[in-house]
């Protein structure tokens, strides 16, 4: 998500201007992501739907609004999404039409522990550590949190051997985190 809003900061587009709308798709999001896709479809506009894959029902009615909105969409029109692989038998995967339409982005982490700490040190700068009151405190809090994340993102590969549930530790949840 970071690198949608910073392209769209680049080209205009933003929350403050109304060109540029992030959405945690979940229970009640449905409604207002339409409307959104409409208004953007006319006007011009990025939106960004998080999380699509906990929305199963309702993403066959998003893929006919695209079907039906891309039709007469303004040329400044972009609906991203952003999906999780189906992490059960049950879950269902994306529909194959909408995955035809759409460009693909892959983003998974390397399979060592240096490139995944690497990775993960890499979304702070040294303006993010000057920032703290404490940041020799902080530096060496942010270094253990970044070595977690390396060590959970190198043992996904694995699936759930050794832990009690798979849980899937993202930069979202590094980010936030770390604030």
């Amino acid at each position: 998500t970071p690198w949608v809003e910073k392209l769209a900061g680049t080209l205009g587009l933003s929350i403050a201007n109304g060109k540029f709308t992030n959405i945690s798709m979940g229970q009640g999001q449905e409604k207002p992501a339409e409307a959104l896709v409409h208004k953007f479809a006319k006007e011009g506009g990025w939106v960004m739907l998080q999380n699509l894959h906990l929305m199963q029902d309702w993403v066959p009615s998003l893929e006919r609004l695209l079907e039906i909105v891309q039709e007469n969409a303004h040329d400044l029109f972009r609906c991203f999404i952003s999906a999780e692989p189906p992490g059960f038998d049950y879950f269902k995967n994306m529909p194959e039409s909408l995955m035809q339409s759409c460009i693909k982005v892959a983003n998974e982490a390397p399979a060592d522990v240096k490139s995944n700490l690497k990775r993960a040190w890499d979304k702070f700068g040294q303006d993010r550590i000057d920032a703290s009151t404490k940041p020799t405190e902080f530096k060496g809090t942010l270094f253990a949190l970044c070595w977690f994340h390396a060590i959970v993102c190198g043992r996904r590969r694995f699936g759930p051997q050794g832990w009690s549930r798979a849980y899937s530790f993202n930069d979202g949840d590094l980010t936030i985190c770390a604030q």
